[in-house]
């Protein structure tokens, strides 16, 4: 039986998300869409993760925990792990890297930290919407390091996609998967045939969380979606 999912959710701890894009209401839709597996994906932080994971459990959805980098070049990378804590992990050594300019919540919107029961328990004062200062080849090797799959995001969106940043796919970045947005066009010539192709909504409010429709073959954890990813160790 193969799996509805929606790999690049953000929570109400990404600035541009909405403040109701919180854990509970996220798998709750999520759940109401008919999805089966999900990843929440905030810029730069795990900090929402725990509560995403015991909302998820709470409505029978598998979660694959991750984040998403904005490297050194601007290129958006999609970090999936198996756990949490792996993804916490890579929340920490993302922050040491992350510049220490404040968040503007007037302008941005609020990064807020949330529990299982949608109550907000802090901010994170520092914008997350930054790139940090490692650069592409870092962040790949930090995710692998931790177990993680590295993913290019939205890949054929111009803001922050890598063929936009970098004009072409790096082979010694050894990339297995890629995050492709099915309205737009794709560059003549790229052959995508040797990768796994993620659709997912980037969804930033609750209604743009996708419907039933992309799938993954059956799975029972976290782990094994990495590994039908094409996980490569660091």
């Amino acid at each position: 039986m193969a799996l509805h999912y929606d790999l690049h959710i953000h929570s109400c701890l990404s600035p541009c998300a909405q403040e109701d894009m919180t854990p509970a209401n996220i798998c709750a839709m999520a759940r109401l869409k008919g999805l089966d597996v999900i990843a929440v994906t905030d810029h730069q932080s795990a900090g929402n993760l725990p509560a995403v994971a015991a909302c998820a459990a709470r409505e029978g959805l598998l979660l694959v925990p991750g984040l998403e980098v904005c490297t050194r070049e601007e290129v958006h990378v999609l970090c999936y792990f198996a756990d949490v804590a792996a993804a916490q992990r890579m929340g920490t050594w993302c922050y040491g890297l992350l510049p220490d300019i404040p968040n503007r919540p007037d302008y941005f919107g609020e990064q807020s930290l949330v529990n299982e029961r949608d109550e907000v328990i802090g901010t994170e004062p520092r914008m997350l919407l930054m790139a940090l200062t490692a650069g592409l080849d870092e962040v790949i090797a930090q995710a692998r390091a931790l177990g993680g799959v590295p993913v290019p995001a939205h890949i054929n969106r111009g803001e922050n996609g890598i063929l936009t940043a970098l004009g072409f796919l790096p082979p010694e970045a050894r990339f297995t998967a890629l995050e492709i947005s099915p309205e737009l066009p794709l560059p003549d010539g790229l052959d995508i045939s040797r990768y796994r192709v993620l659709h997912s909504s980037d969804a930033h409010q609750l209604g743009d969380i996708a419907e039933r429709g992309h799938t993954i073959p059956a799975v029972s954890g976290a782990a094994e979606v990495l590994r039908w990813l094409g996980l490569v160790t660091a």
